[in-house]
């Protein structure tokens, strides 16, 4: 069995169902995998990789997303989300660029984002979150119907999607280096094209 097919979205689905029941965690895990594995493709494009290197860039991405929260559903506490779930990856293998963002996604984890998808990871996954619930107060429940200036403006108001770490939203665009606005338009459209998959 090649790396690719042992580390692949297929095992990483595989993995997250396992460790996750949750149905909404489970989307949860798709949602951020759609907008990380959306910039894993665009840094593909910049870096000029086409073929099997493309492929294994998106492929680190979207599993790298799939896993980010895999433990937390058995693991919850500070004290071992995700350092359980890192650690099992280390066991089975998994690449150390992907546990190293994992760990990177937590703020209490003390773990420095170097790498863009370091950085990726934690810029979408909050706000992959605040989408899904900016997408489910709508009449049509569907990420269609979000628009970037009236996410800005529900994430002002503190009574909405109160989980959602407002702050971490804005330091993961800043940290990437992108301008606010245009990250959230990016993840929006990165979700409309698996609207299916999410249920959005």
């Amino acid at each position: 069995m090649s790396e690719e097919s042992r580390y692949g979205r297929e095992q990483a689905l595989s993995l997250l169902r396992e460790w996750t029941q949750s149905d909404s965690l489970r989307k949860h895990a798709l949602a951020v995998e759609a907008c990380v594995a959306a910039y894993g493709a665009a840094e593909a494009e910049r870096l000029g990789l086409t073929g099997a290197d493309r492929e294994e860039l998106v492929n680190l991405y979207s599993t790298t997303a799939l896993l980010h929260d895999f433990d937390y559903e058995r693991h919850p506490s500070r004290e071992e989300h995700p350092f359980v779930g890192v650690r099992e990856l280390e066991r089975l293998g998994w690449p150390e660029e992907l546990r190293t963002a994992i760990l990177g996604h937590a703020e209490y984890s003390r773990t420095p984002r170097v790498t863009h998808l370091d950085k990726v990871l934690f810029a979408c996954d909050e706000l992959a979150g605040f989408l899904t619930a900016c997408a489910l107060v709508k009449p049509t429940k569907a990420i269609a119907d979000v628009e970037a200036p009236s996410v800005k403006k529900k994430m002002k108001d503190k009574a909405f999607a109160k989980g959602v770490n407002r702050q971490d939203v804005i330091q993961g665009a800043a940290e990437l280096g992108v301008d606010l606005d245009a990250h959230i338009a990016f993840c929006i459209e990165a979700m409309k094209k698996r609207a299916d998959v999410l249920g959005l």
